[in-house]
């Protein structure tokens, strides 16, 4: 799957992230990975839910805009995130 934009506002700060799928493997649980300007700042891993949390946050991102970009990447899957083709 290719990466695709998610814009993210908040307090007049807007953030223009890039998000990619990656195969969920045992060993890698962080499925989407999240790149700001080319550089890798974040990535989420799923639930049994399809809720996604924070896996790792190396571009120390505001946990609460990390939250609002869970949610629009959620939405961008409506069938379910762990439903995806692997």
């Amino acid at each position: 799957m290719e990466n695709y934009p998610i814009t993210i506002s908040k307090d007049q700060e807007v953030h223009h992230f890039e998000v990619g799928e990656y195969a969920h493997q045992d060993d890698d649980k962080c499925k989407f990975r999240v790149f700001e300007n080319g550089v890798y700042v974040a990535s989420f891993e799923p639930d049994n839910h399809d809720f996604l949390h924070i896996c790792q946050n190396p571009g120390e991102i505001d946990e609460e805009i990390l939250h609002l970009l869970a949610d629009e990447i959620e939405t961008h899957h409506p069938r379910g995130i762990n439903k995806l083709k692997q």
